[in-house]
């Protein structure tokens, strides 16, 4: 029977893979046309810094599949936008903070751009450079540096649209800015310097009411996330079953051919992301509630946007009407996963107390069905079997319901349970150190990770494929005993406890253990 399951899911898992491409990479057909607001990730998580216990992390990445070299311009936020962290303290999937950050693009020379003389002596004209810095730039001398990228920070108390609003401010000096991105290291020497001139654009602030500080960095990070993307446009060009008896052993002793782990499987490994990261003191943010608090990020546009005919660096176009969400993220892979294409761009623009309109996607998923439609006489016919369904057969999916919209109990449901998408975490759980944490999270008996939260090391691709196809059916470890959780039963799904993967690893060890937690990016230039 174990074989008969490992060999349905070699042949069923691929579709689920195909959807699984990114956790929110280009992942609705609108935001592919707005890459500076799309939002690829979305971590919340208590941070596990040494000595920095009562504090919770909060991390948005956006604009995705970034190229180290991608010069001259690089990769700017766009100045129109506002790219906002919603924090929910009582599970009523309305917003009780919120944190928005504003851009502003600068060029030097008040804002006309380096110039150079240029000519024969006598006849110089100045002319203007082309280039984004005209020499090294490091976090001693910046005065090389022909554009900056400046931003306010609004912490918004109550609903965005009545909430009391208080502009923050950096402990030290008198504006938040932004470093360049990495151009490379004629510019920056190393990695290590990089490191260093980085690291000076980590700002203190004070949130009111609270007593400790908070720290916010946003900048270019190297991208978190690891995913198989090329070979599962391919047509899924492997098979997504753990080939090892265990992920990592190099022993073949999993099922014959399936995929094994390996970096090599992963191809965002040389992709950066822009980083807005903000750490608060946890007491700051839970408000009356239990302590869970459910978050998500939104990007937003004005509505209208007129382009000037004659642009230039300082009015490019004209924007006006109310601010319009184009962009959202909580959880990973819900809108890849889970929402139909058609009503992609709906969910990137709704609002979490309104996620009732996507109630079926969930109850009802049509993908494990689907899979079932293309599969299941073939693998019939391989096998000489007769399986009546190859999706999971409990309506409604009370155990999608649970990880997408409710949370679980005890783990991290809220006070107030108001079924709508939002990324759960109880601050009560102590963190687990890096060098402990399992990429699994709650299903690697790990209660600190994902979907308690979500770390920069849980591997929420392969998480997701088995809790897709029935995973929550079989008992999961919770403080190391095997515990049923109750929400379907073994037989409701046939292939629940089979290991999907798409072969690449992700851990703890692959990002910081300090604030802001995401790797120095990639260089433009070694």
């Amino acid at each position: 029977m174990i074989s008969i399951k490992r060999s349905v899911v070699a042949v069923s898992c691929a579709l689920i893979a195909a959807s699984a491409v990114a956790s929110s990479h280009r992942e609705a057909p609108n935001i592919t046309r707005h890459p500076a607001l799309d939002s690829t990730d979305f971590y919340a998580f208590n941070s596990y810094e040494e000595g920095r216990e009562g504090y919770v992390t909060f991390i948005a990445n956006y604009i995705p599949l970034q190229d180290a070299y991608g010069g001259p311009n690089y990769f700017a936020m766009d100045p129109s936008a506002q790219y906002t962290i919603h924090i929910d303290s009582d599970g009523d999937a309305v917003e009780d903070i919120s944190f928005v950050f504003e851009f502003q693009s600068m060029l030097a020379a008040e804002n006309e751009g380096i110039a150079l003389p240029i000519g024969a002596a006598g006849e110089e004209k100045m002319v203007k450079v082309p280039l984004k810095n005209i020499g090294p730039v490091s976090a001693d001398d910046q005065s090389a540096a022909n554009f900056s990228e400046m931003y306010s920070l609004t912490m918004v108390s109550g609903d965005m649209q009545s909430g009391e609003r208080t502009t923050l401010t950096p402990s030290a000096g008198d504006m938040f800015t932004k470093p360049l991105d990495y151009i490379g290291n004629k510019t920056f020497t190393s990695e290590a310097e990089y490191a260093r001139y980085a690291e000076s654009f980590i700002y203190s602030f004070s949130i009111p009411g609270c007593d400790d500080m908070a720290k916010v960095f946003v900048g270019q990070r190297k991208d978190p996330f690891v995913v198989n993307l090329g070979k599962t446009f391919d047509l899924v060009n492997y098979v997504p079953v753990e080939g090892d008896s265990a992920p990592g052993a190099g022993d073949g002793g999993g099922f014959p051919g399936g995929i094994t782990q390996s970096d090599d499987n992963d191809d965002l490994a040389d992709k950066n992301v822009t980083s807005i990261s903000v750490e608060v003191p946890s007491t700051c943010v839970t408000g009356d509630g239990n302590g869970v608090v459910g978050s998500w990020t939104t990007a937003s546009l004005p509505q209208a946007r007129i382009l000037n005919p004659d642009a230039t660096f300082a009015s490019p176009e004209v924007n006006g009407g109310a601010m319009t969400q184009v962009s959202r993220l909580g959880s990973p892979l819900v809108n890849e996963l889970v929402i139909g294409i058609g009503d992609k761009d709906t969910f990137s623009s709704a609002h979490p107390s309104d996620d009732g309109q996507f109630a079926d996607y969930v109850t009802h998923p049509a993908l494990p069905e689907l899979l079932n439609i293309l599969f299941k006489d073939a693998v019939n016919t391989t096998l000489g079997t007769s399986i009546e369904t190859l999706a999971p057969t409990n309506f409604p999916r009370n155990d999608l319901v649970a990880a997408f919209l409710t949370g679980f109990p005890g783990v991290n449901q809220q006070a107030t349970v108001t079924a709508s998408e939002m990324l759960r975490l109880n601050t009560g759980i102590p963190a687990t150190p890096a060098a402990d944490q399992s990429a699994f999270g709650v299903a690697g008996d790990d209660l600190a990770g994902f979907p308690n939260g979500r770390r920069p090391g849980d591997d929420v691709v392969d998480i997701a494929l088995r809790v897709v196809m029935g995973r929550l059916c079989y008992p999961i470890p919770v403080n190391g005993e095997e515990t049923n959780l109750g929400l379907c039963a073994e037989e409701d799904a046939s292939v629940g406890n089979v290991p999907f993967t798409d072969g690449a690893p992700v851990d703890a060890s692959m990002t910081d253990a300090s604030f802001p937690y995401l790797k120095t990016p990639i260089a433009g230039s070694e």
